[in-house]
């Protein structure tokens, strides 16, 4: 019998590329949707037509624990957020409730749908749904030392690197509390042509596509100085499922171990379509954050021996990905904002 998945946040980047490879996998894959008729789960079905789909809701825990109830996972894959960092200062509450409360539903769902108490045993035990908590980079915020491992202090600069820290703790503390087979993996930024045309890398590579085809002069951006480990989402899937395969329950720190500016990022955009890129580019300090976070580098060493995870897609191999698909896009009359860059 195939093993069972359930993924939150299914219709996201990560959702569809974690559920391309389960299903590669040999398994059978459920993802959890909100809503009576979501425009989101319509376009994720193009995609992933042997998805089959629950109803659920982060902010509603009878939802969670019928929707475990109904499939009966082996794994549950939590990626589902509010996972747009600037949008968690104007949606603080939200944020904290999704991203942060939800873990803790999600858990209690899976250790009242599993009989699970303080007594049921060591973490691992066979029979177990394994649960998955995608932490985040953005947990470290001001950094107290470069690279990032599992052990480096948390200071978020964001309500949502707090709410993150929070399901993070929380992940942790029913590993140890109920002997949960409990993991989190802290992801640095990783990208893809699914990435939201909110986030910045889709923004300047969104931005070059339509310079490229005269639709506009020039691209306005914040910080340029920022730096961040940027990776391929769908490198990043592969290690989440890995970590629900090892024999014990730990959480690790997923990325590339190199870091690259908002600067490098814009120039290798403009590069991939053959622009120049201080001909288009404006600053602006109103898209600067109101607590920036400088730098972020991740040390996957851990990952690299335990899990053998590597990462496979480059920083250039990515951003020219990203133009490629964009400039496609454009070009066939698609809507980035309707999340028309999926296949």
């Amino acid at each position: 019998m195939a093993r069972r998945a359930l993924i939150t946040g299914i219709t996201g980047q990560d959702g569809s590329y974690l559920a391309e490879h389960l299903l590669e996998q040999g398994y059978e894959v459920w993802g959890l949707a909100r809503g009576q008729a979501n425009p989101r789960v319509s376009r994720m079905r193009k995609l992933l037509a042997d998805v089959h789909v629950v109803r659920g809701d982060l902010l509603d825990q009878g939802s969670l624990i019928s929707a475990v109830e109904r499939v009966q996972p082996d794994e549950v894959y939590n990626l589902g957020a509010i996972s747009f960092v600037p949008m968690s200062w104007e949606q603080a509450e939200l944020t904290a409730e999704v991203t942060g409360m939800g873990v803790l539903r999600m858990l209690e769902a899976i250790r009242v749908c599993s009989g699970v108490s303080r007594s049921s045993g060591s973490a691992g035990s066979s029979g177990q749904i394994r649960f998955y908590q995608a932490s985040s980079s953005e947990m470290f915020g001001q950094v107290s030392e470069t690279p990032q491992t599992e052990s480096t202090a948390f200071h978020p600069r964001s309500p949502y690197g707090v709410a993150k820290a929070y399901g993070h703790f929380l992940t942790q503390n029913y590993r140890e509390s109920y002997g949960m087979f409990a993991v989190s993996g802290i992801l640095f930024n990783h990208e893809s042509p699914r990435r939201g045309a909110e986030f910045v890398t889709r923004k300047v590579t969104l931005g070059v596509a339509r310079i490229k085809l005269g639709l506009t002069a020039q691209l306005r951006l914040g910080n340029l100085e920022a730096r961040r480990d940027w990776g391929f989402a769908g490198d990043y899937v592969k290690a989440m499922h890995l970590m629900l395969q090892a024999g014990s329950p730990e959480d690790y720190v997923i990325g590339t171990g190199r870091m690259k500016s908002v600067r490098e990022l814009v120039e290798a955009a403009f590069t991939a379509a053959g622009l120049d890129w201080e001909r288009h580019v404006v600053t602006d300090r109103a898209l600067h954050r109101p607590a920036e976070v400088d730098l972020l580098c991740a040390d996957p060493k851990k990952a690299r021996a335990q899990l053998g995870w590597e990462p496979r897609v480059s920083f250039d191999e990515l951003v020219a990905m990203m133009v490629e698909s964009d400039l496609r896009l454009l070009t066939d009359g698609g809507d980035p904002d309707q999340d028309s860059s999926w296949p």
